[in-house]
């Protein structure tokens, strides 16, 4: 409850605050997985709990404390949801919650909303229009469905949300420089691991008890990361022997597969404006055994000041709105507002021309954002290219399965529904050789 109150109230991310309450409280492997379902479940299906929520109140939802419209979610989630759960267990147990998060007035409140829910089920889903019935039967913001109505249509808008509410599939990364991926599979099998092969020959799907904190991935054997982050170090191309700037590197992902695939040998230069993630991103390339990264604290703005045309490639993964990760951080649907996707593209814009200068003549810029929006991705890179004549698209190598991700243009969409990973925009530049 007191995770999902702070991340309602935002002061905390509820994968990061998931993580570090699970590893402190040591609980079974099943209590955990309940936990997690729990918190991140809610925050999937938050906008379908409070609209039936709002059915079973006599006030607004908004107008309990934090703690209570948790205590309240979470209940009627269970409800809603998981079946599994006894009702009567559900109700019980937030009856208690509320009574210890509050008082004997909201304690009753509780038991008097649950077991209407309990009693009449679901409320009915709204009867208006098209947008507000996808955005509450699927849970996402209504301002994020009419944006995606309008550029895909009802059918492909509905199948992304389905698919964001749905858990992503876990995947890892075999770090090569230290394992090949068929011993990976080998042990992870012998862990009780099930392992799938991907189009990615080093990555993998998996299923079982696996996370950040397995001990293949504490010992540097493999990271968890999603296929699409995989692709972004494939279509970039790093070579054994270059200098390579990854422009906002930390906690490191995409950094320590482009030092695997230079076979750690040349120079990367990896650049972020936080002295806490580049200690962390330090201790992981430490922990993986690569010895070319250089940690620079440096705003990927002034790049192109600091490393004038010294790389052969620039990464530049930038800040996004995160909004084609809500597989993974449900939690971003309802901390991201309208008006945030055009400052994080100002700023976007404000990245890739400050880090432009920093490309050889010849080489490769490679921009990518984990997000949906157009504004984020496509639409910086036209807008940098109409100023940039010097830099031209090339069409990337993707994997058969991926390449319908591929528009004319050469820059890749991926999203969740249409390639089973997260969204992601990917553009490879070259900077002519003769400028």
């Amino acid at each position: 409850m007191l995770i999902l109150a702070r991340v309602d109230h935002g002061e905390a991310y509820a994968n990061l605050l998931l993580g570090s309450v699970l590893s402190r409280a040591r609980l079974s492997e099943a209590d955990a997985g309940l936990a997690t379902e729990l918190v991140l479940g809610t925050l999937r299906h938050r906008a379908r709990v409070d609209w039936t929520l709002a059915g079973a109140l006599r006030r607004p939802l908004s107008d309990l404390p934090p703690r209570i419209r948790a205590v309240l979610r979470t209940g009627a989630y269970q409800l809603i949801f998981l079946p599994r759960i006894p009702a009567h267990a559900a109700v019980d147990e937030a009856v208690s919650l509320a009574r210890t998060l509050g008082h004997v007035g909201t304690a009753k409140l509780a038991n008097a909303v649950l077991r209407r829910i309990a009693s009449e089920g679901e409320r009915p889903l709204p009867a208006g229009s098209p947008a507000e019935r996808i955005a509450v039967e699927n849970s996402h913001p209504g301002w994020l469905i009419d944006r995606w109505l309008r550029r895909f249509g009802d059918v492909e808008t509905e199948a992304l949300c389905r698919a964001n509410n749905a858990p992503a599939r876990p995947t890892a990364r075999v770090n090569t420089l230290k394992l090949q991926p068929d011993e990976a599979v080998e042990r992870l099998h012998d862990a009780g691991i099930t392992v799938t092969r991907t189009a990615i020959a080093e990555g993998l799907h998996l299923a079982g008890p696996v996370s950040d904190r397995h001990r293949i991935v504490m010992e540097g054997l493999c990271v968890m990361q999603d296929l699409a982050a995989m692709l972004v170090t494939h279509v970039l191309d790093p070579q054994p022997g270059e200098t390579v700037i990854d422009g906002a590197a930390a906690p490191g992902g995409k950094t320590t597969h482009i030092a695997e695939r230079m076979r750690d040998r040349g120079r990367i230069i990896a650049c972020d404006i936080h002295t806490a993630k580049l200690e962390r991103l330090r201790h992981r390339v430490a922990g993986m055994g690569i010895s070319i990264v250089e940690a620079h604290e440096q705003d990927a703005r002034g790049i192109g000041r600091a490393f004038p045309r010294q790389a052969d490639r620039v990464l530049l993964d930038a800040p996004c709105t995160g909004l084609g990760v809500l597989r993974r951080r449900p939690d971003i649907k309802w901390r991201v507002q309208a008006e945030d996707v055009t400052a994080l593209a100002a700023l976007q814009q404000q990245i890739i021309q400050g880090a432009a200068d920093a490309v050889r003549p010849g080489g490769v810029l490679v921009y990518s954002v984990c997000t949906t929006e157009d504004e984020e991705g496509q639409k910086v890179v036209e807008e940098f290219l109409r100023e940039h004549k010097e830099f031209r698209l090339e069409m990337p190598d993707l994997p058969d399965a991926f390449r319908s991700a591929v528009a004319a243009s050469g820059a890749a969409l991926l999203l969740p529904h249409r390639h089973g990973t997260d969204g992601f925009f990917i553009a490879r530049m070259r900077r002519r050789a003769d400028i």
